[in-house]
């Protein structure tokens, strides 16, 4: 059988991926193998990526919504290894077994040539059509994919739209190329916007708050740390590292003067003229710390898992990055409501004009803009299942009372529907916020506050863990690829875990990702880790973790090359106390 050939650039693709397969020993009869993981294996490499599912639910939601009656579609989301992580829609004729469950791999070495495995091969975005599968076991559908890049550009995952109809290729390309575009700009917002001033240009005004707008974020000193693939294509230039001042005719003092969130000009250096917005850092403060101990964990999901089955409701908190998805997650699979749905909302993520028709649904026609087919909500879509409201204090007062009556009568009324509708949903909220101290401010409802808060759980931050040697073992077998065999050397552990990890998991695996892409096929190495990890202090209200191993003390003097200054401020220790344990060392092994 002949490949098809489409265009010359898209017959190499196809070609070369054909050519891969047939060296992995494929057929187009073989079947595809696609690994899944099971148990806790997924439910520890779910938590890993809960970030990236995090960021990625909503958009992925509401670019659904709007294409309603388009016909069969499935979006997935997979890692950098062609993993999937998470899918939204559905495909006629799909099973279990079949290779879409969380979990399933799809790189080209078991499936043959498919979009989420090739557009990782490859680093373009692509179209696989039908016959253009490796395996003949894979040509019901068809199918576009386009890689997915963090703020520091490293290659997380990729994004699918599948179809089992024909779907024309410039459709589904044109989606996943701008849901990963999306996404990429969420990545790099959530990366930098607590620290760095973020500038959005475009060639016009109407366009700003388009995907396709050019993204940079800069530091007090106005050097680029961080832009999306747009803004090169607008500036004609990488700009990462550049200073402000020299892309455009401006100065940073005069460019910080421009209010924030309104649109003004700007002359880029290469004489194009853009509309731009700027908008300034707004850091968000962080729960003080708690001590957890190494069976927290266990207890709190027997706990959780007790309430939940009972109808109470959970009230999770915990810093940004500690895995509360996670949580909800393996909740949600340990349930009796395994078999429902899991509706995940994290209400800081939906436009605040978008939150209550999202939510809540609207009838056909209820307000300019409708889609014509109306919206059941996302409160709907979990009936007979768990509905997970994440950053529930981001949620605006006038909807927190439409919640309220919501959890008290268990029915809903869409917009435009003189009717309330029954649903049938366990609920748990979270968020990284003091919900009591909201509450004082007037800025939470302390009636739903009450209602939403059953039990409430902390879920411990990285720094605190007892087994924070596991979670970055675990870490550096996700994170690695299969050539990458040395262990984390002593010096490194020692560095990884008298860290404080103020980004917790989604820190570590940014860590990790980074120093194996560094390291390559040798061991780990301090030059290896970005720098903004190595620059990051101990925090002083830290309790300091026992280190009392002549090993631990050792691998640290190593890794600073015997400076016993940099080793007391990376313990949060004095100078002197350090002296005295290896005093005290010495003496144990004369």
């Amino acid at each position: 059988m002949s490949v098809p050939r489409p265009s010359t650039q898209h017959q190499q693709v196809i070609e070369q991926s054909w050519t891969r397969c047939r060296g992995w020993g494929l057929e187009h009869h073989s079947t595809p193998r696609f690994e899944p993981l099971h148990g806790p294996a997924l439910s520890e490499w779910l938590a890993r990526h809960q970030g990236l599912l995090q960021l990625s639910l909503p958009l992925v939601q509401a670019s659904l919504d709007s294409r309603q009656g388009r016909g069969d579609c499935l979006v997935r989301l997979a890692d950098h290894q062609a993993r999937v992580l998470s899918s939204w829609g559905h495909l006629r004729g799909i099973g279990a077994a079949d290779g879409f469950d969380p979990g399933a791999c799809w790189a080209e070495q078991g499936a043959g040539t498919n979009a989420i495995g090739t557009a990782l091969a490859s680093g373009l975005a692509v179209h696989i059509d039908h016959d253009q599968h490796f395996l003949k076991a894979n040509r019901f559908m068809s199918g576009s994919a386009a890689p997915v890049f963090d703020a520091a550009r490293q290659l997380v995952g990729v994004l699918d739209v599948s179809s089992d109809s024909y779907l024309p290729p410039a459709h589904t390309l044109g989606l996943v190329r701008m849901l990963s575009q999306s996404i990429e700009n969420r990545l790099i917002v959530e990366r930098h916007g607590a620290t760095c001033s973020q500038l959005v240009f475009n060639s016009g005004s109407n366009n700003l708050d388009s995907q396709w707008a050019g993204l940079l974020m800069f530091d007090d000193q106005g050097r680029v740390l961080a832009a999306n693939r747009r803004a090169d294509h607008l500036l004609g230039l990488d700009p990462v590292g550049v200073a402000i001042d020299t892309l455009f005719k401006t100065s940073l003092a005069a460019l910080l003067l421009q209010p924030p969130r309104q649109p003004f000009a700007l002359q880029a250096l290469a004489r194009n003229r853009f509309q731009c917005l700027l908008e300034r850092p707004a850091p968000a403060a962080q729960p003080s710390p708690r001590q957890h101990d190494n069976s927290l964990l266990a207890r709190q999901m027997a706990q959780a898992g007790r309430l939940l089955e009972k109808n109470i409701p959970l009230l999770i908190q915990g810093e940004t990055g500690v895995g509360k998805e996670y949580f909800v997650k393996a909740l949600h699979r340990a349930s009796s409501r395994a078999k429902g749905p899991l509706v995940a909302v994290n209400c800081a993520a939906i436009p605040a004009e978008l939150v209550e028709s999202e939510l809540f649904g609207y009838e056909r026609g209820a307000f300019t803009g409708a889609h014509q087919k109306g919206n059941v909500g996302l409160i709907r879509k979990a009936d007979q299942g768990l509905l997970f409201l994440d950053e529930i204090g981001d949620m605006p007062l006038a909807l927190q009372a439409r919640l309220l009556r919501v959890l008290q009568e268990r029915a809903i009324q869409p917009l435009g529907s003189g009717d309330p509708i029954g649903v049938d949903i366990r609920v748990v909220c979270a968020s990284h916020q003091n919900l009591r101290a909201l509450v004082a401010q007037g800025r939470f409802r302390e009636d739903l506050y009450y209602r939403i808060n059953g039990l409430s759980l902390v879920l411990p931050p990285l720094r605190e863990r007892e087994d924070k040697r596991e979670v970055i073992e675990q870490m550096w077998q996700s994170c690695r690829e299969p050539q990458q065999t040395a262990p984390i050397p002593q010096a490194i552990m020692a560095l990884l875990m008298n860290h404080p990890w103020p980004g917790n998991l989604r820190q570590l695996h940014n860590v990790m990702q980074v120093a194996l892409a560094m390291a390559e096929e040798r061991p780990l190495a301090r030059e290896d880790l970005p720098g903004d990890f190595l620059e990051e202090p101990l925090q002083a209200e830290q309790p300091v973790p026992p280190m009392a191993s002549s090993e631990d003390l050792e691998a640290l003097l190593q890794a600073y090359d015997g400076n016993i200054s940099q080793v007391a401020r990376q313990l949060g220790l004095s100078r002197n106390t350090v002296y005295k344990r290896l005093r005290e060392r010495i003496t144990r092994e004369a």
